[in-house]
Order: structure tokens, then sequence, then C-alpha cells
């Protein structure tokens, strides 16, 4: 696995992570237990930090980067990833928060500043625009988002379902 430091920040993986030997994550990122990132991801925690929860997976191909600080961002913008994450495909998530048990769909784009809602599904292809925030419990799609429905119990069932087969198969990937 690629694993770099970035002027002194080194990543925190904890033991029971797992990251795929093609994808690439630097700098100040923290990775929790059971969390996994999957072929071809780039986790890039360069310039600001990067947080990702325990049991949550990043699927293949998708890139998560943060904000620096600037007279146009003060401060500049971390990544936040809660718990039990499903991020799908080819994702973007860039200097946003994603509460826990979200499903982010197969190549949705989340800008700076926006924050998703614990228990939110965002639809694949979809688009969060900077600082847009979104309730938890409710699906949103569409370029940008809007909400269409709140989340239905089986819809609920799963999003817990999807981080429990995650670590199974992360598991199994990881030979253990």
């Amino acid at each position: 696995m690629a694993v770099r430091s970035f002027e002194g920040r080194q990543p925190a993986i904890h033991a029971s992570a797992w990251v795929d030997e093609t994808a690439l994550v630097i700098g100040e990122v923290g990775i929790g237990a059971d969390s996994s990132i999957w072929p071809m991801s780039v986790v890039r925690g360069d310039i600001n930090s990067i947080d990702i929860g325990s049991r949550t997976n990043i699927q293949d191909g998708s890139v998560l980067h943060v904000t620096h600080d600037s007279e146009f961002a003060p401060g500049g913008a971390p990544l936040v990833v809660g718990d039990e994450v499903t991020v799908g495909h080819r994702v973007v998530l860039h200097a946003c928060t994603v509460g826990d048990r979200c499903l982010i769909g197969m190549g949705a784009v989340l800008l700076d500043g926006a924050v998703i809602g614990s228990g939110a599904i965002i639809g694949a292809g979809s688009l969060v625009p900077p600082n847009k925030e979104l309730e938890g419990g409710y699906l949103y799609v569409g370029s940008p988002v809007k909400r269409v429905r709140e989340l239905r119990a089986e819809e609920k069932r799963f999003l817990v379902y999807s981080a429990e087969h995650y670590v199974q198969l992360k598991n199994r990937h990881h030979g253990g």
C-alpha cells in the first residue's frame, strides 16, 4: 500500500483497517477501526486533515481531499467522514462533512463546506454544492441535489448492512 507522510504529517491507520495496495494515503489522515480504502482511491490530507471513522468504506477510484488556509478560505477546511459510511465507486469528497451511516452513491461529488446529516443517502451522480447542509434521514438526488423523500425502513437497515458487508469483505481481502 502507498502510505506517505507529508511535511511531518503521518497517516494514522487503525490496525484493523485495510488500505488496498493500489490506493494512496498521504499526510494528516486518520482511518478508524475496520474501515477500508479500496483500489485506486486517493486520500490526500496534505494541506489539511482527513478523518475517516470506523467501519467506513471508501470504494474504488474515489478521491478525498481538503482545502488549505488562505484569504479565500480562512483556516481552510478538513474532510470528516463518520462511522459506518459507504462511499461508492468514483466519489469525490472535498473538504466536507459526512455524518454516520450515510451512503454516498457512485460518482457523486460533495464540495467544500457541505454537511450531510447522519443517515442520509446521496444518489449516484449527484452534486452537493459548497456549503449545502442536508438533513439526515432523507434521499437526495440530482445536480444540484434536491431532497426527494424520507428514507424507508429497509433503506435505513441497508445503511447498517452495507457497512457490515464491507467490513466482512475487507476481512476477506485482508486475509483476516
